[in-house]
């Protein structure tokens, strides 16, 4: 397997326009297209959280087809690199 193929896992906080907008139903369809594990919620300060298990690349793509939703306006991302989860099948809203 080559370094671009390895599985990872990133924690993303995504501020902006990014609530009632569409984002999770987005963000679930483009990790369900892309074969990406993992979840994103709503948080209390307006921001959304995701937590996506994939290639480097796969997590790009993710967040790259969400940021073209009609309404959504992505301000500020910020990404951290978390321990993946084994037995995780899936991703979902929170």
């Amino acid at each position: 397997m080559m370094d671009n193929e390895k599985i990872i896992r990133k924690k993303v906080f995504v501020y902006g326009a990014v609530q009632g907008v569409g984002f999770r139903y987005r963000a679930e369809h483009a990790a369900n297209i892309l074969g990406v594990t993992g979840w994103v919620r709503n948080e209390p300060d307006g921001s959304v959280l995701l937590e996506v298990q994939g290639t480097d690349e796969q997590i790009d793509k993710v967040l790259a087809m969400v940021n073209q939703g009609t309404y959504v306006n992505i301000d500020r991302i910020t990404a951290n690199q978390i321990p993946i989860e084994e037995r995780e099948y899936g991703f979902h809203i929170r």
